[in-house]
């Protein structure tokens, strides 16, 4: 084959949610620091985003995650989550998918009975924990970069649901955390396109309202996603986030936890050492604590603990002939969503 471009990755997926792991490539991503890198794909290097995301190459209903060597004497690996958006900082269910290929591709030797892998990302460390029996990683328990509360009841018209209430928190990434029965949905598959639909408008509507950026981290502001929350008949936490271009995690969603996690702190609904269990549109789980106490800018903030299981289910080669009309890929509204989200 003639190709410019050679990319393999493993796939795997944590609770639902697919991440394809980069294992192999000649990918160069420039930048001291990973808030530097996450810059740079952020801006010169969107190409390659799109190149490896979009179809037909890709897929709305996944990520790929680009592996680097870490740029902090504390960590073992770093890593950005490409997704049909943007580049992003950090995500839970892509971390334990990162942690599982890492592990049982023999990439960091694994020891049994537990590894630690401690993660570099642009919101800062990752330590990840994993549980190992037989040569698999078995479930994956990460403590969490400090997340906070950064705007409890902001309000905003959205179209077609009138004003709508969203709490704003920081969990690796900004969150609105937004009641699914405040705007007459609930969490389960039959609404999906529902959540989705109501959940898009809000991001539109808050992200023209709002300014927000985190205190510390310049490259980390705006809100990335908003996540529908409720609680079903045992009391565990379900929600769904909803990405652009309009789909639903099928995790129960790392940072959208601790961002949750941060709101109920700030609420006084939750102290250190408490456990939850939080739940997915699919039913996975999550296993969620308040592992302690920080401060961020003056501000408190906690320590969240996400455990969940990731599970490797490919291996993928994708590359680029040189004719290829395509080098970046495409996208259309029938699988994509509203393509607006994408050229934001």
């Amino acid at each position: 084959m003639r190709w410019t471009k050679k990319v393999t990755m493993v796939e795997a997926h944590a609770e639902g949610e697919v991440g394809r792991v980069v294992t192999e490539s000649d990918i160069q991503v420039p930048g001291a620091t990973m808030v530097e890198k996450l810059a740079w794909m952020n801006s010169e290097g969107d190409a390659l985003r799109r190149f490896l995301v979009f179809e037909p190459r890709g897929a709305a209903q996944m990520s790929t995650l680009l592996t680097f060597p870490p740029t902090r004497a504390d960590a073992d690996i770093g890593f950005l989550v490409l997704q049909p958006d943007r580049t992003h900082a950090m995500s839970g269910s892509n971390a334990i998918c990162l942690t599982t290929v890492l592990l049982e591709t023999g990439r960091i030797e694994m020891r049994e009975p537990e590894t630690r892998v401690r993660i570099d990302t642009a919101a800062g460390l990752v330590t990840a924990v994993a549980q190992c029996r037989a040569g698999k990683c078995e479930r994956v328990t990460l403590t969490m970069t400090p997340s906070f509360a950064e705007r409890l009841g902001a309000r905003v018209s959205v179209e077609g649901l009138g004003e709508v209430e969203a709490d704003i928190a920081f969990g690796g990434i900004f969150y609105a955390l937004v009641n699914a029965k405040s705007v007459g949905l609930q969490i389960v598959p039959e609404q999906a396109r529902n959540l989705v639909e109501a959940g898009s408008r809000i991001h539109r509507a808050l992200t023209v309202a709002l300014d927000i950026r985190h205190p510390e981290i310049a490259a980390l502001n705006g809100v990335a996603y908003v996540m529908f929350t409720s609680r079903n008949e045992a009391g565990e936490l379900v929600g769904a986030t909803i990405m652009p271009p309009g789909r639903i995690d099928r995790s129960p969603c790392g940072t959208g936890n601790s961002a949750r996690l941060a709101v109920a702190a700030a609420k006084g609904e939750a102290r250190p050492g408490d456990r939850f269990i939080a739940r997915s549109i699919i039913g996975s789980r999550f296993d969620v604590e308040f592992a302690g106490e920080a401060v961020v800018a003056g501000r408190k903030a906690v320590l969240p603990r996400i455990s969940g299981r990731g599970f490797i289910h490919g291996i993928h080669q994708i590359g680029l002939d040189p004719a290829d009309p395509f080098p970046e890929g495409y996208f259309v509204a029938d699988t994509w969503g509203d393509a607006s989200d994408l050229l934001r």
